[in-house]
């Protein structure tokens, strides 16, 4: 709940699609990382860290292209908004494309 006092503060323009890339990646390297130990895991009874790890990568690849399509989506709309035809131009990490 927020004071009354105080504004909310404006929302974090965070990279979405990013974030899900790096984590899917690093799950990827915790399933490869433990796969040579799965007989080792399992006499220990913690297999399931194994297929921990191949679940992240399955929910990383079924939320990647989501969240592709969704900073899409705000890209043109921001540039509707804006009405600037560049802003839907813009780089991967946000930055104008350079010109010379």
């Amino acid at each position: 709940m927020t004071r009354p006092d105080r504004p909310a503060p404006e929302p974090l323009d965070v990279d979405a699609a990013r974030v899900v890339a790096v984590g899917t990646i690093v799950w990827l390297v915790g399933f490869l990382v433990l796969l040579p130990f799965r007989d080792r895991l399992a006499a220990a009874g913690h297999e399931v860290w194994l297929w921990t790890c191949l679940a992240g990568v399955g929910l990383g690849l079924i939320g990647l292209p989501l969240c592709l399509r969704q900073r899409t989506t705000a890209r043109h709309a921001r540039a509707a908004r804006v009405g600037s035809p560049t802003e839907s131009a813009l780089l991967a990490d946000g930055t104008p494309p350079e010109h010379g």
